[in-house]
């Protein structure tokens, strides 16, 4: 014996999180969807931040007439709710979490959130952007 006192492993906090799919439903009529975001939160660190981005190429082969210029500043209206931003009306302001609410609600535009999903997490900037390359990427 060295007389050195063992070290006990590091351990590492797992947080819950939550998190839905942005998906860019052209024609509700035909329910064809395409996703092109997620947004995750996780309550215990106050994460809330939305990944992803729109394939301009992919979106124009689900629907050649769908306006890209009203996505794309749907997703910019996403992420300025999720930062918090005042120029998001009402709807930026508040906690984390009435964001995440008002993010995940269901809605009849072109961009649409998915169901509620979650998990656990040590990283949620990593958990996002592994979420984002697998669902949207």
């Amino acid at each position: 014996m060295t007389g050195d006192t063992p070290r006990p492993e590091p351990t590492t906090t797992r947080h819950a999180y939550q998190y839905v799919v942005l998906r860019c439903v052209p024609r509700a009529d035909r329910e064809e969807f395409l996703n092109v975001g997620v947004v995750l939160y996780c309550h215990a660190t106050e994460f809330l931040a939305l990944g992803g981005s729109c394939d301009p190429a992919r979106l124009r082969a689900l629907a050649p007439d769908l306006d890209l210029g009203a996505v794309a500043e749907a997703l910019a209206f996403a992420a300025a709710v999720c930062g918090g931003d005042p120029g998001a009306g009402a709807a930026g302001r508040g906690t984390p979490s009435r964001r995440f609410g008002f993010l995940k609600a269901p809605r009849s535009t072109v961009l649409r959130p998915g169901p509620v999903h979650g998990g656990t997490t040590t990283d949620p900037a990593a958990t996002l952007a592994h979420l984002a390359a697998s669902l949207v990427g």
